[in-house]
């Protein structure tokens, strides 16, 4: 009776897997293969020869002053470090850096003061709230600190460039911004996460991002902009418009983020869109043949790596539905479903490692058992060659992304490290889950971020 019981159960848990593993699959192959034909069409049409790079980026024929925004919460440890390498970078071109902080956090108010000193491009904005609010409020205090130095300095500002507190800077960003927003609304350059250290466990960790990030970055946003989808922001290494930017805001007092959300610049990305703004996902090279992208360390613990992913999952999987709806048509629908499926992938993940158990548990069973039909049928059979097929080409596609990106030791690392992503998706939209629902039920959503460190930039040159 029990053993009847289990394999029924096996049955429909390994239904439910297979068919979402094959549709998860085939909508990852879908994009695999139309990046493969833009990459072909674009080898036709641009030979490498005529590609643009920074060397000969023609300047802006309408330049303008760039304002940077940067939240601040609990930052003390990177913020300095942070502001100083970005001033280097950049040097005197024409740009003033908004960093918000909060009046119950006086050691990251120092380091920023301390940074700021003989700096005028960084001006300090304090929040009137103490903090954790969330990070789209602190935003907004930047916004408003731009708007007065707009009035006391006479001078409008062109884009808004957003930046975290651990952010490592590319020089060439600001001239390239400034270039480029004269054509588009949401200007998007690649984020390069750098490799972590410490423990295996530790590494792996960091390094999951590395190989999410290069396939993300290298394959899935070239593609949803080939297909004419929203470009969603990725909240650093990111350019507004200024006046689009400012319409998003629902009063001229207001802030053009939403302080309830979590996920505001994922979001300011799709309203732009809505409103006909064009973006672009941009990648292009330095005079040195580097990729221009922001570089930085992500979480290297499990408990940081889920508690970032959970609010990832939060802003864009579950509030993103009610929040953003359906806009547009077929191929922003399909994205945005791409873009929703983190908890339903999650729960197919589990329900995978739960087949795998239920089956490990039947065949050591059976021999003391009378002998039953295994919970097979041809429909399982064929799903099951077809995921396997699926999987070998997911696998084979990440590593290569991986490595071309960080090197082929690390892309071959990367096939391990899919089991450890696999484990903290599934644990970070648990707790996606909860806390989205305890918000439904009235507890409101606030900054829940993870500590950060900055490189050792000797070490990284």
């Amino acid at each position: 009776m029990l053993f009847g019981a289990l394999q029924a159960l096996h049955y429909e848990i390994l239904l439910f897997a297979v068919i979402g593993f094959a549709l998860g699959g085939l909508d990852d192959l879908a994009i695999d293969l139309l990046f493969l034909i833009r990459r072909a069409w674009r080898a036709v049409r641009y030979p490498r020869r005529l590609r643009m790079t920074m060397a000969t980026l023609p300047p802006s024929s309408t330049p303008g002053r760039i304002a940077i925004f940067i939240p601040a919460w609990q930052e003390a440890e990177v913020i300095g470090a942070m502001l100083r390498h970005a001033v280097h970078c950049w040097g005197d071109a024409d740009y003033r850096i908004f960093v918000g902080a909060y009046p119950n956090d006086p050691a990251t108010i120092d380091a920023i003061a301390s940074a700021a000193i003989d700096q005028p491009h960084i001006i300090l904005c304090v929040n009137d709230r103490p903090g954790p609010t969330t990070k789209a409020d602190c935003l907004n205090i930047n916004w408003r600190s731009m708007l007065a130095e707009e009035g006391r300095s006479g001078i409008r500002f062109k884009a808004i460039v957003m930046h975290d507190a651990e952010d490592v800077v590319h020089p060439d960003e600001i001239r390239l911004f400034d270039h480029m927003i004269d054509r588009f609304a949401l200007v998007q350059l690649p984020v390069l996460p750098l490799p972590g250290r410490g423990t295996w466990f530790s590494r792996a960790i960091a390094n999951h991002y590395c190989d999410e990030f290069a396939e993300a970055h290298g394959k899935s946003l070239t593609v949803r902009e080939f297909l004419g989808a929203s470009i969603p922001s990725a909240g650093v290494a990111c350019a507004f418009e200024r006046n689009i930017l400012a319409a998003l805001a629902p009063h001229a007092g207001a802030g053009p983020f939403d302080p309830g959300s979590l996920t505001e610049d994922y979001e300011a990305g799709l309203r732009i869109a809505d409103m006909g703004g064009r973006g672009i996902f941009l990648r292009i090279r330095d005079a040195q043949g580097r990729l221009v992208a922001t570089r930085e360390y992500f979480p290297d613990s499990a408990p940081a790596a889920i508690r970032q992913k959970a609010r990832w999952i939060i802003g864009i999987s579950l509030a993103g539905w009610d929040r953003m709806g359906w806009q547009g048509g077929p191929a922003e629908w399909w994205m945005r479903i791409r873009d929703r499926r983190a908890t339903l992938a999650a729960l197919i993940i589990v329900a995978a490692y739960a087949t795998l158990l239920l089956w490990s548990m039947l065949e050591l069973a059976r021999p003391f058992l009378t002998p039953q039909m295994r919970p097979s049928t041809p429909l399982i059979d064929s799903l099951l060659t077809l995921n396997l097929w699926l999987m070998a080409w997911r696998i084979m596609m990440r590593a290569t992304f991986a490595g071309h990106a960080y090197g082929w030791r690390h892309g071959l690392a990367a096939v391990p490290r899919m089991f450890v992503g696999n484990a903290i998706a599934i644990l970070a939209a648990r707790r996606a889950v909860i806390l989205y629902v305890q918000s439904l039920l009235g507890k409101p959503l606030v900054w829940d971020k993870t500590q950060h460190r900055f490189p050792d930039m000797e070490e990284q040159a």
